[in-house]
């Protein structure tokens, strides 16, 4: 056995599913910066990973079903009718299935008029005839259970991507008392309503395993049938006699499938690294690329260089390209380890830090300069005292602005723009805990290098921004805000660590108080945080309604979604939510946070500027625009959030529903223009408009609340599923809610559709500001490609106006406050809004200043409006 061929066969359409609702929960975490949803892509990799270890096989094969038409619908109309409407937000996912398993260097095969199942058992009778392959079969349907034999394995998902169920023909029938050919005799039987397979009219499992025990299979029932004694089930297996057998021949897996594909066509030879990295880097996949060995795929040359060990030897022009290197990534707290800089003449490097310091290099840097990545540059040597004023160019901006698909990291931009590769940073320092400083002449000439591809990529990515007509927003926004965002971080903000540990200790007596209620209501103590122990509380002791949960292999289901449908009726469960969103506050971010305080007393976060394909700023160690503002033990946390100044006040100004007034504005839609100009609150006026309700005294909140999910799900492109999954309510409604809204405001339907036909015949849109979103599926023969396509054509320009709308209030408020000699300063932008520090004898004028400046970044043919409150606290300032 030990000389056989592994191979492995997976069933592409069903795992995929299963994978999408294993991390369902978790949807709106999983999306890339396009938008797509990727859960299921994740999960279906991370299901991989584990049978890929485990099965080390030799062949390999992905089978997907063709469409919803086969040979068995021709047989029977009805087959697998039915069925849910496939969720859209899974459908998206799955041409980059494909792509996943291109990178992985796995097999996929589909075959018009066939299901994965008959491809999957075609290639396992191929490899039974040649008796040289242990065969493996993967899938979420128990249907390929019938092909376990000897040298098959076939393997259910049970729960999430991991846990698995073995099928061999001694646990078949250890289990059911069965063999797997009889398996199909069974489900002949009893049906099968996820197929819409008939069966035999009131004939289940347990009757239908009883019958295959005396009789051995479906034509030894009928040969013995006048034996029956009279009885309603055997008037029912006469009736149904015809249609069992069409149910045996519907569930019977075709193991002669006309493939076009054999065995030597699905060997296994491992990844293609450099497709997978590109994959993860569209996908964000930040964790399995740091797994990948990205070692040996550049052939570099090499590239003349001088090194600087002494003042005497520096030649600094202002047009020289300078490079700063770190060994982590938070410019924060990591130091540097040495710098290069050049022109088109000469190129130096240097490990001696202090030489920034000279007056060569202070000349240089009082002028803007070009560099890769401002921001970090100016922080770096902020530490040295040094102050850059400004970035003439900076080439990881503008190769972010030219393509959002791709990373920034200067291998790319050589790979891109460049005339010669680029060993990534990983390649030459290591990965994660394995990350050294080389020796030093392999560390100064990968920094040279790095200084040559900054010299041979500017013209190039100038060139085409120039062609974009995207230049004026390198220059006069991204560059700009570079600035504006590093001087907001070396500022960083106060946060008080006695405040969190005050709120941590408060916390815990919550918890121990919340415990003891548990163990309380539940009549026995037992591991609040084991979902198999809480799982036997509820639905065997407490015996909560089963039709809530799911049952698995490991016991029930207490995910969140389980417990709020519990909660109104048990008061324990109450408990068990409120107990889990204390300790996830805890540890996430009354913990957490602590960590995060510099010796300064401060929390310097980092903005990624080049992130997002709409634009639209993120925060990292920490992660600041997460802190949870929903509950109020969230919103606490912004109590230790103080001004660093005596006599002064934390002022937060937030914009108020900007992405509906840029709607507004893009689509010229008449009704919306007017509620906003008329201040109208404008979810009310929606619920007015969409649910026919007379006046606005008349909308509930929950008339409200249903309107808000639709304004914002239009702009999000949402779904009528993810739109009812939303609101709890039917599928039908929610689409009624779409439908009524696109009537009530026919301008942005008129919008939506001109946006798409624009994309497609530009094959991008974009902002009002030029920042470009290229879609390259736009025109794709694939449904689901297409419509992602689609629905990202219309939201893109929407969210990255409004993104580039409060870029802009940064920027002029910025300069307001240098230019009106204020000590007031920016602190921290959190999605729309922006958080200043204000000496009390500046605050009103700044508060004007701030409003003023907010809201008149853009003229619009609505207001702009924002508000703000000022408090000694950031939880008193929002």
């Amino acid at each position: 056995m030990e000389n056989k061929k592994k191979l492995l066969l997976i069933d592409g359409s069903s795992v995929a599913y299963r994978a999408f609702f294993a991390l369902y929960q978790q949807i709106d975490r999983f999306k890339n910066g396009n938008g797509l949803h990727t859960n299921a892509i994740y999960g279906f990799h991370l299901m991989l990973n584990h049978l890929l270890e485990r099965v080390q096989p030799t062949h390999a094969l992905v089978a997907f079903d063709a469409g919803k038409t086969t040979f068995r619908t021709e047989m029977f109309t009805d087959y697998k009718a039915g069925r849910a409407k496939t969720p859209e937000e899974f459908r998206e996912q799955l041409p980059y299935i494909r792509d996943m398993l291109k990178g992985l260097g796995i097999r996929f095969y589909d075959l018009e008029n066939y299901e994965a199942d008959d491809i999957i058992g075609t290639f396992d009778k191929l490899a039974e005839n040649e008796d040289e392959y242990e065969v493996t079969i993967v899938s979420g349907d128990k249907d390929l259970i019938q092909l376990a034999d000897n040298n098959t394995v076939v393997e259910i998902s049970k729960k999430g991507v991991a846990e698995f169920e073995e099928f061999t023909p001694a646990y078949l029938m250890e289990k059911m008392g069965i063999t797997p050919k009889q398996f199909i005799d069974l489900k002949a039987l009893m049906g099968d309503k996820s197929d819409n397979i008939p069966g035999v009219t009131k004939i289940g499992e347990k009757t239908g395993l009883k019958l295959l025990l005396e009789h051995g299979s479906l034509e030894g029932i009928y040969e013995n049938i006048d034996s029956f004694k009279a009885s309603k089930m055997k008037e029912n297996l006469i009736n149904d006699k015809e249609q069992a057998f069409l149910s045996k021949t519907l569930a019977t897996i075709d193991t002669q499938a006309p493939i076009t594909i054999g065995l030597d066509d699905i060997t296994y030879a491992g990844p293609d690294v450099a497709t997978l990295s590109k994959f993860y880097d569209e996908m964000d996949f930040k964790q399995f690329k740091s797994k990948l060995d990205l070692s040996g795929q550049v052939e570099e040359r090499e590239i003349s260089y001088t090194e600087v060990t002494q003042e005497s030897d520096l030649a600094v022009l202002a047009d020289d390209f300078f490079y700063f290197e770190i060994l982590g990534e938070n410019y924060h707290t990591e130091e540097l380890i040495g710098f290069a800089w050049g022109n088109s003449r000469a190129i130096y490097a240097s490990t001696d830090i202090n030489l920034l310091k000279s007056q060569a290099f202070r000349a240089a840097f009082a002028q803007p300069i070009k560099t890769y990545d401002f921001k970090r540059s100016k922080v770096l040597l902020s530490h040295l005292g040094i102050d850059l004023v400004g970035a003439k160019f900076d080439s990881r901006l503008a190769k972010y602005l030219l393509s959002t698909v791709e990373n920034n990291e200067l291998s790319t931009i050589a790979e891109l723009y460049g005339k010669f590769p680029l060993a990534s940073d990983e390649v030459v320092y290591g990965k994660g805990a394995k990350r050294a400083i080389p020796e030093k002449t392999v560390l100064l000439s990968h920094l040279a290098k790095k200084v040559q591809v900054l010299l041979e990529t500017e013209q190039p990515m100038t060139d085409q921004l120039n062609q974009n007509d995207q230049l004026t927003l390198l220059t006069e926004m991204e560059q700009p805000l570079a600035n504006v965002l590093a001087k907001m971080e070396i500022a960083g903000i106060k946060v008080e660590r006695q405040t969190l540990e005050a709120m941590q200790a408060e916390n815990e007596i919550t918890l121990g108080q919340l415990t003891e209620d548990i163990y309380e209501l539940a009549g026995e103590e037992f591991n609040i945080n084991s979902p198999k122990q809480l799982g036997v509380i509820l639905f065997e002791k407490l015996q909560l309604p089963l039709s809530a949960t799911k049952k698995t292999k490991t016991g029930y289901s207490t995910a969140v979604d389980v417990l709020e449908k519990l909660a109104p009726i048990s008061p324990l469960v109450s408990k068990i939510l409120e107990y889990r969103q204390v300790a996830k506050i805890q540890s996430t971010y009354v913990i957490g946070l602590q960590d995060s305080i510099l010796q300064d007393g401060k929390i310097h976060t980092r903005y990624l500027q080049d992130l997002t394909q709409t634009g639209r700023l993120s925060s990292v160690d920490p992660n600041l625009q997460n802190i949870p503002v929903r509950l109020e033990q969230g919103r606490l946390i912004r109590k230790a959030f103080v001004p660093e100044w005596k006599d002064s006040h934390l002022l937060s100004s937030d914009y108020s529903q900007i992405e509906l007034r840029v709607l507004a504005h893009i689509s010229g839609d008449k009704h919306l223009i007017e509620a906003f100009r008329q201040g109208a609150d404008i979810h009310t006026s929606t619920a007015m408009r969409v649910f026919g309700i007379e006046t606005a005294e008349d909308v509930t909140p929950n008339d409200r609340r249903n309107a808000k999910a639709v304004n914002f799900g239009i702009v999000y492109g949402i779904s009528d599923y993810g739109l009812a999954n939303n609101l709890g309510i039917p599928r039908k409604v929610a689409k009624q809610y779409i439908d009524t809204y696109f009537e009530r405001y026919p301008g942005i339907k008129n919008y939506m559709d001109s946006i798409v036909r624009e994309a497609k015949d530009k094959g991008y849109v974009e902002t009002l500001f030029h920042r470009r979103r290229e879609l390259p599926d736009i025109n794709s023969r694939n449904f689901n490609v297409r419509s992602f396509a689609e629905r990202t054509a219309i939201n893109s320009p929407i969210q990255g106006s409004a993104a580039d709308i409060l870029k802009i209030a940064m920027i002029n408020l910025d300069k307001a406050l240098v230019e009106g000699g204020f000590k007031s300063k920016m602190l921290l932008q959190v999605h729309d809004e922006i958080v200043l520090e204000v000496p009390d004898n500046e605050l009103e004028i700044v508060k004007n200043l701030v409003k003023e400046t907010m809201e008149s970044a853009i003229d619009l043919s609505v207001p702009l409006v924002a508000d703000e409150n000022a408090g000694k606290t950031w939880y008193e300032a929002k």
